[in-house]
């Protein structure tokens, strides 16, 4: 299992836009990957329901983990995302 431990770079958190941008990031991949906040149960990150009943706010520490084939490129490209408070994916 891949696991990317990354602050929240968005002073908002995962809220409204930001979340829309990452789990919009999150279905890009393609892969199975799970959020949760440090301590706490995951949730699928590609689902903005479950990704709100997080609530993660700015400065937070998530776990994003996926045990899927490519998930240690994807874990790096969606923890770079988080951690900088990006508006959209980076490049590979």
């Amino acid at each position: 299992m891949a696991e990317r431990r990354v602050s929240i770079g968005w002073p908002e958190g995962l809220h409204a836009r930001p979340a829309s941008v990452f789990v919009r990031a999150v279905t890009s991949t393609g892969l199975p990957i799970t959020i949760a906040k440090e301590g706490g149960a995951p949730v699928n990150a590609g689902s903005m329901l479950g990704l709100l009943g997080l609530g993660a706010e700015g400065g937070d520490t998530v776990v994003l983990a996926s045990d899927a084939e490519g998930a240690d490129e994807a874990l790096d490209r969606i923890a770079k995302l988080v951690r900088e408070g990006l508006d959209q994916l980076p490049a590979a």
